[in-house]
């Protein structure tokens, strides 16, 4: 291909008509031109490229449009391996933009439309896969191999397979192979697993042989020991999911769901946690952290060679996130957080009170001050919601001196705070300092009033005095009606509050749902402070001007239909506030936890929030707000008209795909097994009973946690 003609009709495309990740392509014309030209601008423009045509992995319209001249540009030597790897990742993608609903990206059928663009232009690309740089030809044969087109590229693949010397591009080859071909790539890749074939091929021969489902074999093993540390065998690699290749494997074989294939997994990570070259543990405590978060019997088979590993801080870090289950590493642990004083002993203790928290209390008292992690993981974001750390008269002492000390980093003086209030009345010498806190920090009022409201009434007026000197605070109004029983300061910070902004009308509207009954005089202020949008239009003209919804906007509604309700039991007034805060939630996935939250109020009204069981029935659909629809569904319908068994299913996708694993779990509970019919009921016990985990939380530790109570709770509605 002349270089020439490579751009041949680039202007007379009609580039407007079609988009990319940011809307219309008519920036693209300008973009290939830079690529074909070379230098410093064609890297601009591949990276460029890269982030319009394939964003983050998803193709558009213009993408397939762009294929041609790419492959031109390619065929004609400018940027060839780099305009490959983009003509690869581009037939890869199984995401496609705005065709997503249409179509799938991998499914049986014809291709794709980008990855059918590719395939179109093979006659350009398959002589590349015989060309004299062997880096042309390692990113010809990947993106070859990316197109699935069994013919013509399967029989150019094994022509240049047949003579191919180069070790890394015979990996790459055998790989796409295996895409095309998986049982004829094993059969290849049986005799490459010993020690004197190359490790980049040999490496892909292991992988040749999972993909096709192969046996693995002592052959396999030996041959992934061999190539530890394995990423810089991998470093060349086209695919990105394998750069690290003994977390792919491991996550491979654990997938196979097999006793036989988690043995092999454990034992390879075993060895490999043993071994003596630092680069290698940290292969597989990385692959080791991914299994455990895979699998529920990884903790239990991988703990005695993590529990010799408490000075690598990744492991640390695991530990933590296993919680209890890593209790067989909390000697080590401890030991390790009484070393010293520095930021490797705090990553131990914070790793401890996840593990063993009474163990680590002693530890705690005394390094507070200088743990933050510690401290973040017995009373921040990182600490159970459902585990209180236990209470230590020493750690107590040693929170009284550091409320004493003055200026406190960061979040100490919230964490501070949380650990006396749960402990409540055991915590009743830190009253004095609390209260002495309490005028610079009124967040401190809910812990004054959780030591005080048991105690004698000395202490009693001490803390109600102390908490009258914060005017205009929520948290301090609220802590003094807890301890006295009388809500007048508290109802005049709340219509304060309920003139102010979304977020502070939310607070409020939240405090004053707590009084009930009492908060009756804040029922008008609460009305007034609904936003446009919040109440029930009965005007006979539309409002052509409404204010955009924002997340602060629906839940400060919401708040206010949910205090409503708890004050007035007014379902004639409520039900229309949550109709509309249902309704303008389903415009975006960033109103979910929005809408969940307004089905959990729904099903505190019960039969009177009847006439939401449309839109409560239209979020079933929706896996994240499933578990939330099922149960107000059960609260608010008709149980006659109910159709159970739906509501079951909505239930098991949510559990089965992670999207909400407590909520799922609620919902299945109070269905019971009388709703499940015998495939159901195989499906609820195989989540219960299965190895794999069923993960959903942000971060890994939160995932592990939350599949272990979906796991406990599903275990016992199966029982029932």
């Amino acid at each position: 291909m002349d270089l020439a003609h490579a751009l041949d009709g680039l202007d007379a495309h009609p580039w407007a008509s079609v988009s990319h990740a940011y809307g219309p392509a008519e920036d693209l014309p300008g973009l290939l031109r830079a690529l074909a030209a070379g230098g410093e601008q064609a890297d601009e423009a591949l990276a460029e490229l890269y982030s319009c045509i394939l964003h983050q992995g998803s193709v558009y319209t213009a993408s397939a449009d762009a294929v041609p001249y790419l492959a031109r540009i390619a065929a004609a030597g400018c940027g060839t391996v780099e305009v490959l790897g983009l003509l690869g990742g581009l037939a890869e993608s199984e995401s496609e933009g705005e065709w997503d609903g249409e179509r799938g990206g991998g499914g049986e059928g014809p291709p794709a439309p980008v990855r059918a663009a590719v395939v179109g232009q093979l006659p350009l690309l398959l002589p590349l896969l015989a060309d004299g740089s062997a880096g042309v030809r390692q990113a010809a044969a990947w993106a070859v191999g990316q197109t699935r087109a069994v013919e013509p590229a399967l029989s150019a693949l094994r022509r240049r397979w047949a003579s191919e010397a180069d070790p890394v591009v015979r990996g790459e080859l055998l790989t796409a192979l295996g895409r095309l071909d998986r049982s004829g790539a094993a059969a290849e890749a049986g005799p490459l697993l010993g020690e004197d074939t190359p490790a980049p091929l040999r490496l892909a021969a292991v992988l040749a042989g999972l993909d096709a489902g192969e046996p693995w074999t002592g052959a396999h093993h030996a041959a992934v020991l061999a190539l530890l540390p394995a990423d810089p065998v991998a470093a060349d690699r086209y695919d990105l999911d394998r750069r690290e290749p003994l977390r792919a494997i491991t996550e491979e074989l654990l997938l196979r769901e097999t006793p036989a294939d988690r043995d092999a997994a454990y034992a390879l990570l075993d060895r490999a946690l043993r071994d003596e070259r630092p680069e290698v543990r940290a292969e597989a405590v990385w692959a080791a952290d991914h299994a455990c978060q895979l699998s529920r019997s990884a903790p239990r088979r991988l703990l005695p060679a993590l529990a010799q590993l408490v000075a690598d801080p990744d492991v640390v870090h695991l530990l933590g996130n296993l919680g209890p289950a890593a209790a067989e590493a909390a000697p080590g642990l401890a030991a390790r957080a009484a070393q010293a004083e520095d930021g490797p002993a705090d990553e131990a203790l914070a790793a401890l009170v996840l593990v063993a928290p009474r163990t680590a209390a002693p530890l705690l008292a005394r390094a507070l001050g200088r743990s933050p992690r510690a401290l973040e993981a017995a009373a921040g974001q990182r600490a159970p919601a459902d585990a209180p750390f236990p209470f230590d008269p020493e750690l107590l002492a040693a929170v009284r001196a550091r409320l004493t000390a003055g200026q406190l980093g960061g979040n100490e003086h919230h964490q501070l705070f949380r650990l006396v209030r749960q402990w409540g009345r055991a915590a009743a010498p830190a009253l004095p300092e609390l209260c002495a806190v309490l005028p610079h920090r009124p967040e401190a009022a809910a812990a004054v009033a959780a030591v005080a409201v048991d105690g004698p009434a000395a202490e009693r007026d001490r803390a109600a005095a102390a908490l009258r000197e914060v005017p205009g605070s929520v948290a301090a109004a609220r802590a003094l009606y807890d301890l006295t029983g009388d809500p007048e300061a508290l109802l005049g910070v709340l219509a304060d509050r309920l003139a102010a902004g979304p977020y502070a009308v939310a607070e409020a509207a939240r405090a004053a749902a707590g009084l009930g009954p009492e908060a009756l005089p804040l029922a008008p202020a609460l009305r007034a402070a609904l936003s446009a949008g919040g109440v029930p239009d009965t005007s006979p003209m539309p409002d052509t001007s409404p204010v955009p919804d924002t997340s602060p906007v629906l839940e400060a509604d919401l708040a206010v239909a949910d205090a409503l309700w708890r004050i007035t039991g007014a379902a004639a007034e409520v039900v229309p506030i949550l109709d509309g805060v249902l309704r303008r939630a389903d415009d975006g996935a960033w109103f979910d936890r929005t809408a969940v939250r307004a089905a959990r109020v729904a099903a505190l009204l019960g039969p009177a929030a009847r006439p939401l069981t449309a839109r409560l029935d239209g979020l079933l659909a929706d896996r994240v707000k499933a578990p939330a629809a099922v149960l107000a569904l059960l609260a608010v319908a008709d149980g006659a008209a109910l159709d159970r068994g739906r509501l079951v299913e909505a239930a098991l996708r949510a559990a089965e795909t992670g999207s909400d694993l407590r909520g799922a779990g609620e919902a299945l509970a109070a269905l019971g097994t009388t709703a499940l019919d015998d495939g159901q009921r195989r499906r609820l016990a195989d989540l219960a009973g299965r190895d794999r985990r069923i993960v959903g939380g942000c971060f890994a530790g939160a995932g592990i946690r939350d599949d272990e109570a979906l796991r406990a709770l599903l275990a016992a509605v199966a029982g029932g």
